[in-house]
């Protein structure tokens, strides 16, 4: 039996709300007038970092996190906007949305919600200055291999890294953020095209990104 457009969209709000549970970051971007061939790239470089970028309807959305106790997160989520999911490493995610925005200025990076705190910008482009998982296991087998003469200066300069990384987190937005963005976040599955996933609601629908080189000026709910 076909199911009726309530019951799709309910089925959608629950979704949400088990992936914002099962997720320790989720990072919200917009996206408009983004070409596909740009977003086809975006979600592929994403996926190899662990984040599974998705577009869903802005009122969907706000249902589905109005009880997850996130203070101004409903007002994240106006105009075209995609969340990429991640259950593993927040760092990495975050870096390769930073590296795409630096090459495509229709990237916007809009926050995040790390450990149930909600960053703003600022706190997600430090959070990508943060090694990622993957480089600090390879900090580490470098230690192991290195003389011993060469140990010490390898693990102060990764170190070093990492607290310049915590310490912007806390100039951008305090104690709490940079403690959340020591935790790290998961493995997610491979992101779908903007055309399978749910669009953005309403008056505020978000558009789907077009033909590459013809930006997409459309507007989404608020």
């Amino acid at each position: 039996m076909d199911r009726t457009p309530r019951a799709e969209k309910v089925a959608v709000v629950d979704e949400v709300r088990k992936r914002f549970e099962e997720s320790n970051a989720v990072l919200l971007t917009e996206y408009r007038g983004i070409s596909v061939a740009a977003m086809g790239t975006l979600r592929r470089a994403l996926t190899a970092a662990g984040g599974d970028y998705k577009v869903y309807k802005n009122t969907l959305v706000r249902l589905a996190v109005s009880d997850l106790g996130v203070e101004g997160l409903a007002d994240k989520l106006v105009g075209p906007t995609a969340l990429a999911f991640v259950k593993d490493d927040a760092a990495a995610v975050a870096k390769s949305l930073k590296d795409f925005a630096a090459g495509n200025d229709k990237l916007v990076i809009k926050g995040a919600v790390l450990d149930g705190k909600l960053l703003d910008e600022a706190q997600v482009k430090a959070l990508a200055e943060l090694p990622s998982r993957d480089e600090m296991l390879a900090k580490f087998a470098g230690l192991l291999q290195a003389p011993m003469s060469n140990m010490a200066a390898l693990l102060n300069a990764t170190m070093a890294k990492f607290a310049y990384g915590i310490q912007a987190l806390i100039d951008a937005g305090g104690p709490e953020a940079a403690a959340g963005a020591s935790t790290g976040s998961t493995d997610t599955a491979d992101a779908e095209e903007p055309t399978d996933a749910v669009e953005s609601s309403d008056s505020d629908d978000a558009p789907e990104p077009v033909d590459a080189g013809e930006p997409a000026d459309a507007e989404t709910e608020d």
